[in-house]
C-alpha cells in the first residue's frame, strides 16, 4: 500500500496486520471525524481528520524504529473518538472541558468491542499488552513531555496552518534515547517548543476554538434533549450526526439559532461582565529534551524563563462568550 503523508512524505506499507487495521471499519470511520471538532467555519481550509493523525502517529513511530506493537498502539490510539472529537467533552458528563479525556476514559472498552481484537489475535499480538501505555514511552507521555501523538498533531497542525511547509526540519533533528524523544541540540528544541506555544495560543486555546467547543456542544446537547439524535449516534461520524439533525432545522427556531452560532454566522466576543456562557479550553505546552554540551537537558533547564511559560500555559484558558443573538 502506497501512502502519501502531508507531513512526512511517501511510504510503502507492507505489514499485513497494519494493512488490515487500516482497512478496518473502526479505523476508516476516523476519516469522517474532524481532528479539532468542527474547524472549517472558524479556520477555513485547515481541517484534517483523525485518520490522518492516526496514520501520522503510526508513521512517526515506524520511522524511528519502534516495535510493531508500539506502531499498532499509535495507529489505533484515537479510534474511540466520537463525532466532533473533543467537542464531546463539553456534551457528556464523563468528559472534562479542562482535560479533554472522554476518549481516553472509554478507550479500552471501545477497542474490545470492535474488530481490532480479532485482527490482533489473527497475527498473534497480545491485546492487553498493546492497550497498556506503560509499554510504549515513545507513543504516550504526559505533558510537558513529548510523545509521538503530540509531535504528530503539532506538526500536522503547523502544516495545515502554513506555519511550516512540512515536518522535515524537526524530524531530521529529532532522535530517541532510552524511550524518550530528544532533539539533537537546544536550538532545534527551542524552535519546536516555540512553534508548539504559537499553535496553543492561536489555535488550541484561541477564542475561535472556545466558541467552536461551546456552540457545537450546545447544538448537540439540544439535539439530544429533543430526541433528534441518540447518544449512540455520537459514535458514528460528523456527517451522519449533522444529517440526522438537519431535518429538524426548518421547524425548530432554537435549533436553527444554535446551528447559525455553530457555523460562525453570528458575531461573538469575550466579555466577563456580560456573557451567554463560559467555556474552558485545555491548554498545552511542551518542555522538550535536547542534547546540550554532551548531556540531555530540558529546554527549561537551559533557559529557565521557559519554566514560567510552562506554569502559565499549563492552566486551562477560560472564556466568557457573548453572542449578538
Amino acid at each position: 500500500m502506497k501512502y502519501i503523508d502531508k507531513v512526512y512524505g511517501n511510504f510503502e506499507i507492507t505489514e499485513s496486520v497494519i494493512l488490515e487495521l487500516i482497512n478496518s471499519p473502526t479505523l476508516q470511520r476516523l476519516k469522517e471525524i474532524d481532528q479539532a471538532g468542527y474547524l472549517e467555519p472558524y479556520f477555513p481550509g485547515t481541517a484534517y481528520s483523525r485518520f490522518e493523525h492516526s496514520m501520522g502517529d503510526y508513521l512517526l513511530l515506524k520511522m524511528y524504529g519502534s516495535t510493531t506493537e508500539e506502531q499498532i498502539a499509535g495507529l489505533i490510539h484515537d479510534v474511540s473518538h466520537s463525532a466532533f472529537s473533543h467537542c464531546i467533552d463539553y456534551v457528556l458528563k464523563d468528559g472534562s472541558e479542562k482535560e479533554h479525556n472522554h476518549q481516553d476514559n472509554i478507550f479500552d472498552e471501545y477497542v474490545k468491542k470492535s474488530e481490532i481484537p480479532g485482527i490482533l489475535n489473527k497475527y498473534n499480538f497480545n491485546l492487553d499488552y498493546i492497550l497498556n501505555d506503560k509499554n510504549f514511552p515513545l507513543k504516550e507521555n504526559d505533558l510537558p513531555d513529548l510523545c509521538s501523538d503530540r509531535i504528530d498533531y503539532s506538526l500536522r497542525t503547523a502544516v495545515a496552518f502554513k506555519e511550516i511547509e512540512n515536518g522535515k526540519f524537526f524530524i531530521d533533528n529529532l532522535a530517541t534515547n532510552n524511550g524518550s524523544w530528544v532533539f539533537k541540540d537546544f536550538e532545534c528544541a527551542k524552535k519546536y517548543a516555540e512553534l508548539f506555544l504559537k499553535l496553543n495560543t492561536n489555535y488550541y486555546t484561541g477564542i475561535e476554538s472556545a466558541v467552536m467547543f461551546y456552540t457545537v456542544s450546545d447544538y448537540l446537547r439540544y439535539a439530544l434533549s429533543k430526541g433528534y439524535i441518540l447518544e449512540t449516534d455520537l459514535y458514528l461520524s460528523d456527517k451522519i450526526v449533522l444529517s440526522k439533525i438537519q431535518q429538524y432545522l426548518k421547524d425548530d427556531s432554537k435549533l436553527n439559532l444554535l446551528f447559525e452560532r455553530m457555523n460562525n454566522k453570528i458575531d461573538f466576543k469575550n466579555d466577563p461582565n456580560n456573557y451567554d456562557g463560559k467555556v474552558f479550553c485545555k491548554s498545552r505546552v511542551v518542555d522538550p529534551l535536547c542534547w546540550n554540551n554532551g548531556e540531555i537537558k530540558r529546554v527549561s533547564v537551559i533557559e529557565p524563563s521557559w519554566f514560567e511559560i510552562i506554569k502559565r500555559e499549563s492552566k486551562p484558558k477560560e472564556y466568557f462568550i457573548k453572542f449578538e443573538r
